[in-house]
């Protein structure tokens, strides 16, 4: 009986193992069969270093033509500079006033639309912070409006006391 027990005992260990271990072996499968084999790797390797190497020569070579174009036309540059530096100043000075322009109106528009879509009660984003700052002015001026009157009344009546006749 005690052997059957432990035996039994024994094959519920197993299967419990199985069923945590099953999983992962399952994954570990998985990744495997997705793996690259050393053929595409060694293709994919060849490749990033064919493709970086090209890059590198373009690179190199387009430093030696910006190089050279300075050399070659830089007493062009010197000479021609009092009238370049005033057509790059309002070229920039334009192109700045019309990417401002475009950005003030489009912040006009979304304002503006935020605003109508408030008003039509379609709860735009940030319309409760707006109703609470509303709910709590309209407290503190109505808690000031009471201040006011029972501190007028205190003085209306020290006014009395101070001149009794008047």
């Amino acid at each position: 009986m005690a052997e059957r027990n432990a035996a039994r005992q024994q094959q519920l260990q197993i299967s419990r193992t199985n069923r945590t271990v099953a999983p992962a072996l399952a994954f570990l499968q998985k990744i495997q069969s997705h793996a690259p084999n050393t053929t595409h790797l060694l293709g994919f390797l060849i490749l990033f270093f064919v493709s970086a190497s090209i890059l590198l020569l373009l690179t190199g070579i387009t430093l030696t033509a910006t190089f050279f174009g300075f050399i070659f036309f830089m007493p062009l540059i010197v000479v021609s500079s009092p009238v370049w530096f005033p057509i790059c100043a309002l070229l920039f000075l334009a192109a700045a006033g019309i990417l401002s322009a475009c950005g003030f109106g489009v912040a006009v528009v979304a304002g503006s639309t935020w605003i109508y879509r408030y008003f039509k009660g379609m709860h735009p984003p940030g319309s409760d912070r707006v109703d609470s700052a509303r709910t709590r002015i309209y407290d503190t001026a109505s808690h000031v409006k009471d201040y006011a009157i029972e501190y007028g009344g205190y003085l209306q009546s020290k006014v009395k006391d101070a001149a009794p006749g008047a």
